[in-house]
């Protein structure tokens, strides 16, 4: 196979990634696959020319774009889907033990998810707190 079709296989798996995830940075990875692959195309014999312009590619769209992303996250009216989840209640779908993540459903979506105690599965649980990817969550507590 060519190694430019390699290329173009990891740039779509990324990119496939990037939209389950929606970081942003699996597309900069991508998109620096994608050029890798256009140069393997054009300079086949120069493998480390590749990695070389699409590390490149990458790191330029990330440092680049770092600064209009955080505009976009602190203008008035933008809201992070995620902080939605704070103060909702789901169910722990996987055990979790302190000190490890388990896993939750929240709405129709699972998540990893942390506690300061263990919290059988089939649990119901509130989200107190929420990290990068990772949702802090405490027992619910039943009110009579």
């Amino acid at each position: 196979m060519e190694l430019w079709a390699i290329w173009l296989i990891i740039a779509g798996i990324l990119l496939v990634a990037e939209m389950l995830t929606l970081t942003f940075y699996l597309l900069w990875l991508g998109i620096g696959a994608l050029v890798a692959a256009i140069v393997a195309w054009i300079i086949p014999e120069f493998f480390i020319l590749h990695i070389f312009v699409g590390c490149i590619t990458a790191l330029i769209l990330t440092f680049a774009t770092k600064p209009l992303t955080s505009r976009i996250r602190m203008s008035k009216g933008f809201k992070d889907p995620i902080d939605e989840l704070v103060g909702k209640e789901g169910v722990v779908v996987e055990e979790i033990d302190f000190g490890k993540h388990g896993i939750v459903k929240v709405g129709n979506e699972t998540w990893s998810a942390s506690s300061q105690v263990f919290l059988p599965k089939d649990e119901t649980i509130i989200v107190v707190a929420r990290g990068t990817t990772i949702l802090e969550v405490q027992k619910r507590e039943v009110i009579k």
